[in-house]
């Protein structure tokens, strides 16, 4: 065991810190000259952007092993997201939100919020989300991502401004419509908000920068380190299912990665509801599942969110997430 841990001793502190001076260096982060949030510019003319901006960049390029992780997951589930935002015409920019928000891991905060979206139950109910005992789809990356374009459809119409809807994500609609109208600033760059909203929208933009740009930030990243998509097929239900273990065994998968790969189930049953189906993912070895990922993966085109049932555009316009 010994031979694991090497004590290097110094006659004196100066052999250190010649040492520590030479190996050990920290370099400033350039901030880009342009940048741009879902089409629209940052405006890096701005002094005190500029520095809100290079705070967050060094921020996240220094914080290496978080913004580590969300490299590696977004290769498992961006091509997801990208696919529903795309088909709902929300920007594709906003899965660094959703990156923002969780990391890319079902999580949830001290007030509650939940999942990839972080989103709040009484929002998530009235964006059309199931949340009970047996089941919370805050928790299904797929059903979460469309109640966030709900939310982000309804806050486009309510602002017509990208930025404006990424920025009332986090401080709500209500809040930042509030501040707009107290402050009669002309756009969120305008705005003196609370600390933790005047981050949020950088700590966006900065990710972003990096996870393009990961090279130039000092990440050196290969594709077989990224963490690859789950082959699944997906199984159509719409009975009461009394022990989700045996369900597996007809599958020949545990319990431990039937739950994985559905975290929405949140016990060990599954009470049908009249008039609705249940899908339910199953893993498999990849050559295997291949044909049936690249199919699921293609139907997610197809999902198109009914904006009819998007959040009423009134004075009582709830918070997603805390």
């Amino acid at each position: 065991m010994g031979g694991l841990f090497i004590f290097w001793t110094y006659s004196d502190d100066s052999k250190q810190k010649k040492l520590f001076n030479e190996y050990y260096k920290v370099f400033p982060i350039e901030v880009p000259k342009t940048s741009q949030f879902a089409g629209e510019k940052i405006p890096l003319e701005d002094y005190e952007v500029v520095e809100r901006f290079d705070r967050e960049l060094l921020l996240n390029t220094y914080w290496q092993s978080n913004t580590l992780l969300i490299m590696k997951r977004s290769k498992r589930w961006f091509p997801i997201l990208e696919k529903i935002l795309k088909k709902n015409n929300i920007p594709d920019d906003f899965k660094y939100l959703c990156a923002v928000e969780s990391g890319l891991i079902n999580t949830v905060s001290p007030a509650g919020a939940t999942g990839f979206w972080q989103i709040l139950e009484t929002t998530g109910k009235e964006l059309g989300l199931e949340i009970n005992d047996e089941v919370d789809e805050r928790y299904d990356p797929i059903r979460s991502t469309e109640a966030a374009v709900r939310y982000l459809s309804t806050a486009y119409k309510l602002f017509g401004n990208w930025t404006e809807v990424a920025a009332s994500y986090n401080i709500g609609m209500n809040g930042l419509r509030r501040a707009i109208q107290t402050q009669k600033a002309n756009s969120f760059y305008d705005l003196m908000l609370n600390s933790e909203t005047s981050r949020y929208l950088f700590r966006i933009f900065a990710l972003k920068e990096i996870l393009e740009n990961p090279l130039k930030y000092g990440f050196i990243v290969e594709d077989k380190d990224l963490y690859p998509p789950i082959k699944t097929k997906i199984v159509t239900v719409d009975t009461t299912i009394n022990d989700l273990a045996e369900f597996g065994k007809k599958f020949y998968i545990s319990y431990k990665y039937l739950k994985l790969n559905n975290p929405w189930l949140r016990k060990n049953k599954l009470s049908a509801k009249p008039n609705k189906k249940y899908k339910i993912l199953i893993p498999g070895s990849q050559p295997q599942f291949s044909p049936y990922y690249d199919e699921w993966l293609d139907s997610l085109m197809t999902i198109t969110i009914d904006t009819s049932k998007t959040l009423p555009v009134g004075d009582s316009l709830p918070k997603i997430s805390e």
